[in-house]
């Protein structure tokens, strides 16, 4: 069972309609207060109130501290989030991954670097109390999975510490490049920094609704007041069936009849820079007999916008169809390994359960026959023995600073001279 959650961001996303919705869902609120007295913030309450807006029911987060006058760098913030002794290891990995995501936009819109960078909104006390109390929330709810609705940026302008800015502002805008948006007709930021950076480091996927088992539902509600429209952030929480060994991906095809061959390389490279899991080409013919491809590509849920950009980019295409489904996988590994002659890079594969099947990199036995004068096939086997006996297990989720930032055995390496683990 995978324990998912499905923010449904109607009017945006910020940080404190993310924390109250995620306390009203069931998050601990006495450990989340605990984590933030830790950081040491001088007279910092975090209030909670149930309100009504909109006519619907909704919590509401208040932080309460004294005037602040100086910017904070990111250094600051690593050394306040590092020293909360109420904080466990995940829980400082994740506020840090969202910091971090802040820091790197601002950097890049400001033509600085991370360290130099001054958080100006994002470096208030209430900002990282914000951020801080979603990692924290995040982590009890012990979700494995977050599906977040597409999200909407906002209309008009907004003014911050550089002055008046169009919606969204530049640092915001430049998280939010990737991620699927949604045009809701107000004149107003209903996206900030803060929310943006929760959405790039725990979206696995963008959609409605996914099948699953409700457990409970968390309504956060933010400041402003629109007219027709709660402004409300909902989360539901529960689980998903999933087999083992499976995992949800995303298909995109595309057929093309006036595309060489060589601009069809050019796209393969492109996709497999932003970590596509596998691109394909199938022979088809189109209307009137032409002869024609369908261009082929499988991702994860979080690289659709980047691939289907190329596609339309590099294609010219006027249409890409996009579906998701299951696909049962194997884990893998790679590992080195001691034979009586030398070391060999090995790659393993196994299903939940079973044994491993181990495949010796060629190149490295056939340098070793060659150097020793002994056959292949007993440089290929001492490594396949070797390999067999060390344990494998399977490496579960791993939270991660920010996504796209993943490592990925990619699905083009060779488990031996001629054989590949394509993912199709």
């Amino acid at each position: 069972m995978t324990r998912t959650a499905w923010f449904e961001c109607a009017t945006g996303i910020s940080g404190d309609m993310t924390l109250a919705a995620l306390i009203d869902a069931g998050a601990d609120l006495v450990t989340i207060r605990q984590a933030i007295e830790s950081l040491n913030l001088p007279d910092v309450v975090l209030r909670v109130e149930t309100v009504v807006k909109g006519g619907f029911r909704a919590l509401q987060v208040l932080v309460d501290h004294p005037e602040q006058h100086a910017h904070r760098h990111y250094s600051d913030i690593r050394r306040i989030v590092e020293n909360a002794s109420a904080l466990t290891s995940r829980q400082k990995q994740l506020a840090m991954g969202m910091f971090l995501t802040i820091a790197e936009a601002e950097a890049r819109v400001h033509g600085s670097t991370v360290e130099a960078i001054h958080f100006h909104e994002v470096g208030a006390i209430d900002s990282i109390v914000d951020i801080v109390g979603v990692a924290v929330a995040f982590d009890l709810l012990k979700i494995d999975r977050a599906v977040f609705h597409p999200i909407p940026a906002g209309r008009g302008f907004v003014k911050i510490d550089h002055g008046i800015c169009p919606i969204p502002a530049p640092g915001t805008a430049e998280i939010l490049k990737g991620i699927p948006l949604a045009d809701i007709p107000i004149e107003s930021e209903l996206t900030t920094p803060t929310g943006a950076a929760i959405v790039k480091n725990f979206a696995d996927q963008f959609g409605p609704l996914p099948a699953m088992t409700i457990e409970a539902i968390g309504s956060g509600c933010g400041l402003k007041t629109f007219p027709e429209r709660a402004n409300v952030l909902r989360v539901f929480i529960g689980t998903q069936s999933t087999a083992p060994d499976t995992e949800l991906v995303t298909l995109l095809e595309t057929n093309l009849d006036d595309v060489s061959g060589e601009v069809i390389g050019h796209v393969r490279e492109r996709l497999q820079s932003v970590q596509a899991l596998d691109v394909f080409v199938t022979p088809i013919q189109m209307k009137k007999g032409r002869p024609g491809v369908i261009l082929s590509v499988l991702c994860r849920p979080d690289q659709t916008a980047r691939c289907e950009d190329i596609l339309f980019t590099e294609t010219g295409t006027l249409g890409i169809r996009r579906m998701t489904i299951e696909r049962t996988v194997q884990h893998r590994d790679a590992v080195s390994v001691q034979t009586p002659w030398g070391t060999v890079a090995v790659k393993r594969a196994w299903r939940t359960g079973m044994s491993p099947v181990c495949s010796p990199e060629f190149e490295d036995c056939a340098k070793l026959a060659r150097q020793h004068s002994v056959p292949l096939r007993d440089v290929y086997r001492a490594a396949e023995a070797a390999s067999a006996a060390l344990p494998h297990d399977h490496p579960g989720r791993k939270p991660t600073p920010a996504r796209g930032q993943r490592d990925h055995m990619h699905d083009h390496d060779h488990m031996h001279d001629h054989d590949h683990m394509h993912d199709h």
